[in-house]
């Protein structure tokens, strides 16, 4: 005993020196002369020593020696060998030693607590296989486990989801011989929490007491912690009480616990006030909140974008001196990317650099995330340049942020450029990120490109998923290439990603494996892409064939698939066969949408059927669908076109009852329909309702003035277009020239030619042949003077791609002005250009145009009654 204490002391006086004492240990058990049996007690400490060196290679020699010694010791040393290398996580390590002494001494089988180590080991290491095979081989040699080793098997059951076999095995512990401990309740109370059965925990609760076990502060808070995740509050507050009760004070984990669950379900408010309570109400004898509260707190601000809220928290934590951790700086940095404030985001990571509290990895990679989101991705690059220079090497997400990021922004050779670098240091991109690339690449019509990487992504043994292949679907369909994605679709069934094989010049080529198929099947997705595709490009037949094919594969439609239908058979005129996709779509149990009616309504108007788009609008709202913004466009637009520009007037005033904002689409049916009938006062009115509303758009002035010149209202198109360059407006969209040419036509001269001087005045550039009809004009009125100086400006302002010298210009604009200066009109379009009013100044001019709905109240209308073989045919 005196001699295998001191070995052990001069090994760990020597542990500084792993390969001396090693060395010197092999010495001594080699030694023919020396007691193995005075050395085996050391095992245990050289073991340590080994693993603590990472010297494996060392640690099979060990095994070996130990195997050549005298049974009785090379037993006892394998026992320990094997215990030393389980508790150290070395597992495989572990199982070699353990077969040693499992084969070497069949009939000495180890006792139950090394059986233990191993077990726990396993499930450490989440070695299902292990577990199982170690338990069985525990119950084969006769020897019977304990409470603890129910305990592990028991936990190993919960882990798996066997709930069912967990409390199996925790009803037969008295059978077997082990009493049920408050560990024992614990683990099964905790996988039945963490499965959310909170009723069957609850019941086994119950049951503690029965066997004489006490519940302790951590199953309390298991249990609190699953009713608020459950949404349970009012029972989380009465279990809080029973704790009380029962001897247990609620302890900051119990707090914790609420303020994180209702935090995640978006109860923030009602963390705060359990927060605030711990914070300031001593009298209720609440634990003060600690820095985890703290940064579960901040973390539920932030996430619901109580960003005045969370400031004020920092700032508090701060002041108490307890900001100063990488998790809350951390937490912080998150919550500002997310609410998109970079700025002070890149702030708060100078301040921790500035006290001493370093980055690490995740802390860049948030703010690169929220960088590349914000578009930024120039400053996402120089972050992992930074990032880089602090001796932080970047890893996947890093890249894969900064790749995502370039390809949001359509710059796919630098996308490109980050994956080669990406596979050069050997950190390799995700299924998930190549397939963001791929999508990138087939968006831009890069197909080479695209197969290029498709290839590369087999090379490497990359998992081809659904997503991918719902890519190249996807891409397929959108250039033009049906067919061939639908091959893809019927080979996916049977094949998987390996249907991909057969694409074309370059396309991988995969194993057909089953793992592969099971992983890489059809979803809705692709036939939603599918039959998109097809209904676009006309071909109805084959899209509902694809229809039929999904139900057959218990592939659920949606709204968007149904919707599909409804659109293209709309577009085509077959009302009947849209309005049988509509009933069909409530007959599977799909609420039909806004978007749904929208198209049905807008099929409707294009028939001129406006007595039953009033129907369907009824019908929408008793069913819980309310109209938006295009639901009254389309409406607008087919009362216009039927003649109905009243009633159209009256749809724009229930907008604005409704709180609906008309855009210029709303608008331009109007004015287009009154300029048409001859009432420009009515369009005057709808025209001043759009400025109020939208404000001075250039799109609303180009559709107001072209209007106007075609109803020949010459000189208020002109101060319309005058206007619209005092405001700065594009004047491409305008038809300036058609403006100069007619007021010239009617001997507007100083007219059309003020409208050139406001033009070169205000710095536009435009097109010099504006100049001609004027200068005609002038050449025909006797102005032969002002006509050769237009003709000179226009000639240099050709020649100088449209731009006209300045001074040249000033010299001809000061002779003009001696001469007298063109008078604008002062019509009444001056006062309704000018003005900025709201909303009382738009009812007040809807009152004036409008005369009602006109059409009275009618009845809903009512599906015929059809079964739906034929798949929506027009009758």
């Amino acid at each position: 005993m005196e001699q295998t204490s001191q070995l052990t002391k001069a090994l760990l006086k020597n542990s500084n020196n792993p390969s001396l004492a090693w060395h010197f240990f092999k010495h001594l058990i080699s030694s023919p002369s020396s007691s193995s049996k005075s050395y085996h007690k050391s095992i245990p400490t050289i073991t340590q020593i080994l693993i603590s060196s990472k010297m494996l290679l060392e640690l099979d020699q060990l095994h070996q020696l130990i195997l050549l010694q005298p049974p009785d010791v090379s037993r006892s040393s394998l026992i320990a060998l094997t215990q030393a290398s389980a508790k150290s996580g070395l597992l495989d390590k572990a199982l070699n030693q353990f077969q040693s002494l499992r084969s070497n001494f069949p009939n000495q089988p180890p006792s139950i607590y090394l059986y233990n180590v191993l077990l726990e080991s396993s499930l450490k290491g989440n070695r299902v296989e292990c577990v199982s095979e170690l338990y069985k081989d525990m119950l084969c040699s006769g020897i019977k486990p304990e409470t603890y080793t129910l305990n592990l098997m028991i936990s190993f059951l919960c882990d798996l989801g066997h709930l069912e076999d967990a409390q199996i095995l925790f009803d037969k512990m008295p059978i077997k011989g082990c009493h049920p401990n408050e560990f024992s309740f614990g683990i099964l109370i905790s996988g039945y929490c963490k499965a959310g059965l909170s009723l069957q925990a609850l019941e086994l609760f119950d049951r503690m007491r029965s066997f004489g076990c006490s519940p302790n502060t951590v199953i309390y808070n298991t249990l609190i912690s699953c009713f608020c995740k459950e949404g349970k509050v009012d029972e989380a507050e009465k279990f809080v009480e029973k704790m009380r009760e029962s001897g247990f004070s609620p302890d900051v984990v119990t707090f914790n616990c609420r303020i994180s669950i209702l935090c995640g379900a978006g109860k923030v408010l009602e963390a705060s006030k359990i927060f605030n309570d711990m914070h300031s109400n001593d009298d209720l004898e609440l634990p003060k909140p600690n820095i985890i509260t703290c940064n579960l707190m901040l973390e539920g601000f932030c996430k619901e974008r109580m960003m005045e809220e969370a400031e004020a928290l920092v700032e508090a934590m701060k002041g108490d001196g307890v900001f100063t951790t990488l998790e809350s700086y951390n937490t912080w940095l998150l919550g500002l990317a997310r609410n998109e404030k970079m700025l002070e985001a890149r702030a708060v990571l100078q301040e921790m650099i500035e006290k001493g509290i370093s980055p690490n990895i995740y802390s860049y990679n948030i703010l690169m995330d929220g960088l590349c989101k914000e578009g930024m991705v120039s400053d996402a690059k120089l972050m992992m340049e930074l990032m880089k220079s602090n001796g932080i090497s970047p890893d996947a997400v890093t890249y894969s942020t900064l790749l995502h990021g370039y390809c949001k922004k359509g710059k796919l050779i630098e996308a490109n450029n980050i994956l080669h670098e990406m596979t050069r240091i050997g950190s390799f991109p995700s299924t998930f990120t190549c397939n963001i690339l791929l999508q990138s690449l087939w968006k831009e019509e890069k197909i080479l490109e695209a197969e290029n990487l498709l290839q590369k992504m087999n090379e490497r043994g990359y998992s081809l998923d659904t997503v991918t292949c719902n890519i190249v679907i996807d891409g397929l369909c959108k250039n033009g290439k049906l067919d061939k994605a639908i091959e893809i679709l019927d080979g996916m069934w049977n094949h998987g990603s390996a249907a991909l094989g057969d694409l074309g010049n370059s396309y991988i080529r995969l194993v057909d494996n089953t793992n592969e198929r099971k992983k890489c099947i059809p979803d809705l997705i692709t036939y939603s892409t599918i039959i998109n595709g097809l209904c676009k490009a006309g071909r109805l037949d084959v899209a509902k064939k694809k229809f039929i094919e999904m139900l057959g594969k218990n592939v659920t439609p949606d709204s968007v698939i149904y919707n599909t239908f409804i659109h293209s058979f709309c577009k085509q005129g077959k009302m009947s066969s849209a309005f049988r996709v509509l009933w069909d779509m409530e007959k599977r149990g799909c609420k039909p949408n806004t978007r749904s009616y929208n198209s049905l309504i807008w099929g409707l108007g294009s028939k001129g059927k406006i007595n039953e788009i009033y129907q369907l609008m009824n019908e929408m709202t008793e069913k819980g669908v309310y109209p938006d913004i295009i639901t009254y466009t389309n409406l607008i637009r087919s009362l216009c076109e039927g003649g109905n520009t009243r009633d159209a007037t009256s749809c724009l005033d229930q907008m604005l009852q409704t709180q609906i904002q008309p855009d210029v689409s709303s608008l331009r049916s109007l004015i287009k329909s009154f300029c048409k009938a001859g009432d420009f006062e009515a369009a005057q009115e709808v025209f001043a309702i759009g400025l109020s509303i939208c404000g001075h758009k250039a799109v609303l002035y180009a559709l107001m003035l072209n209007e106007l010149l075609v109803g020949e209202k010459t000189l208020e198109a002109n101060a319309m277009f005058l206007a619209a360059i005092r405001r700065g407006f594009d004047v491409g969209g305008f038809s300036y020239k058609d403006l100069i040419e007619r007021l010239c036509k009617e001997e507007k001269i100083k007219e059309a030619h003020s409208i050139l001087h406001k033009m070169i005045d205000n710095g536009y550039q435009f097109d010099p042949a504006s100049f001609i009809p004027v200068i005609d004009a002038f050449g025909k009125s006797g102005n032969k003077r002002e006509a050769d100086e237009l003709a000179e400006i226009m000639m240099e302002m050709a020649s100088n791609g449209w731009k006209v010298n300045k001074n040249h210009y000033k010299e001809y604009n000061e002779k003009k002005l001696k001469r007298g200066t063109p008078q604008t009109d002062g019509s009444d379009w001056q006062t309704i250009l000018h003005r900025d009013d709201g909303s009382g100044t738009v009812v007040k001019a809807l009152k004036r145009v409008q005369k009602g709905w006109g059409q009275g109240s009618i009845s809903t209308l009512q599906p015929q009654k059809s079964e739906i073989p034929d798949y929506w045919e027009d009758t």
